[in-house]
């Protein structure tokens, strides 16, 4: 609307320049004329008391003729003759006003008797924006699939064809039909790794979301593809997870952080993946029939000290709330090194973390120049760290480092 009525004013303004300047010539013509009639009514005025001094006898006939040719001179100099009288230019002036005035008032009838008007209002753009965004509906869409699907009854090797009627169906929530048409494409193009998670991460979901099974065998068939491939590496950690197998999850996982970066949304949720299944180990039952190597605790570093509860914040948590003691590298990836699980009623407890306590050979305390120590309240019980949760931490110290006191003392933001 702000462009069409710049644009209408701008074309008002360009008319007014034509029409103007001949009104204000005209005003200026009326003028002149008023003021040389005032002139031309003193000079008669003049004129008859010259004729009534000649009458009088007050002056003689020779100083009345010289007298009189000067007022004619002055009458000459003074009163300008018009090249048009008043009357025709007062004509002129009302044709251009009507001008003036009909020009933008047909220009705006035509407009809306022809134009969109109601292309400027913005309900009306809402409303045929909204129109527009509804123009395909669900109906459609799901006629446009199962004509795909038709199509490709004929043309089975139009592989391009299966992966948009894959992708479809997921899109849809129809899994079944989705993992179908992955399983007909991972035939088509049967080693992509990253088909082929795709392909297991919907079979799952069409199997009660359990990567059990099936699916993790197409999985671990990804993964020998790509060993770098992140999804697949995700989904093979999380089957082993799904069935407890916590030390499997924890060595898959793992392989992910030298892929991404750091500092990146990937390390830190697989850090945490990997810190909820080394803290579930410590319950497994098979986790603690299996023997400790000698060289872990022999050979390895451990870090040992206390950690104790800050009375102001007792009243906040309850004995059963879990505890996690871990170790972590000061640099780097933030997934534990070693983890220890006790209860809000242990506190203080005294505690002593090594080699023994990761699962990982490569990320273990002795691994790294130093570490930061700390202790966290999970209400959840979840590995995962949250927001609310109570937190305590050293500064970074050497693998090695004893008598470390450790005060849970503030909230995790």
């Amino acid at each position: 609307m702000t462009v069409f009525l710049i644009g209408a004013a701008l074309l008002v303004a360009v008319t007014l320049a034509f029409i103007l300047p001949p009104l204000l010539r005209k005003e200026q013509t009326v003028d002149h004329v008023q003021r040389d009639q005032l002139n031309l009514a003193v000079l008669r005025d003049q004129l008859r008391e010259l004729d009534a001094d000649l009458a009088a006898g007050t002056i003689d006939q020779a100083a009345y003729e010289n007298a009189r040719h000067e007022l004619e001179r002055r009458v000459a100099e003074e009163v300008q003759p018009q090249a048009e009288p008043l009357a025709a230019a007062g004509g002129k002036r009302w044709p251009a006003i009507a001008i003036g005035i009909a020009i933008p008032v047909l220009a705006a009838g035509l407009y809306t008797l022809i134009g969109s008007p109601a292309a400027f209002d913005p309900t009306q753009q809402a409303a045929a924006q909204q129109e527009n965004a509804h123009e395909i509906t669900p109906e459609q869409i799901e006629g446009m699939v199962a004509s795909l699907a038709q199509r490709l009854q004929n043309e089975p090797d139009n592989a391009e064809g299966w992966s948009m009627l894959a992708r479809s169906y997921s899109a849809l929530g129809r899994y079944p039909q989705a993992a179908d048409a992955y399983a007909k494409l991972t035939k088509l193009v049967p080693n992509d790794a990253a088909l082929l998670a795709d392909y297991a991460d919907t079979l799952a979901m069409a199997q009660n979301r359990s990567l059990q099974g099936e699916p993790e065998k197409i999985i671990t068939r990804a993964v020998q593809v790509d060993p770098k491939n992140l999804k697949a590496l995700a989904l093979w950690g999380s089957a082993a997870f799904e069935r407890k197998d916590y030390a499997n999850a924890v060595t898959r996982w793992q392989q992910i952080l030298p892929l991404v970066p750091a500092d990146s949304d990937a390390a830190r949720s697989t850090s945490n993946s990997i810190a909820e299944a080394q803290s579930m180990m410590g319950n497994s039952p098979l986790a603690a029939q299996k023997p400790v190597p000698a060289t872990s605790v022999a050979g390895g570093a451990q870090v040992a000290g206390v950690v104790e509860l800050d009375p102001a914040l007792r009243a906040q948590v309850a004995d059963t709330d879990t505890v996690f003691i871990f170790a972590r590298a000061a640099q780097g990836p933030r997934f534990p090194l070693a983890v220890l699980r006790k209860q809000v009623k242990d506190l203080p407890v005294k505690f002593v973390l090594d080699d023994s306590m990761s699962m990982m050979p490569e990320a273990r305390l002795s691994t790294v120049p130093m570490v930061v120590v700390g202790a966290r309240i999970s209400k959840s019980g979840s590995a995962t760290p949250a927001a609310g949760d109570l937190e305590g931490l050293t500064e970074p110290v050497a693998p090695g480092a004893t008598n470390l006191k450790i005060k849970i003392d503030k909230r995790n933001g």
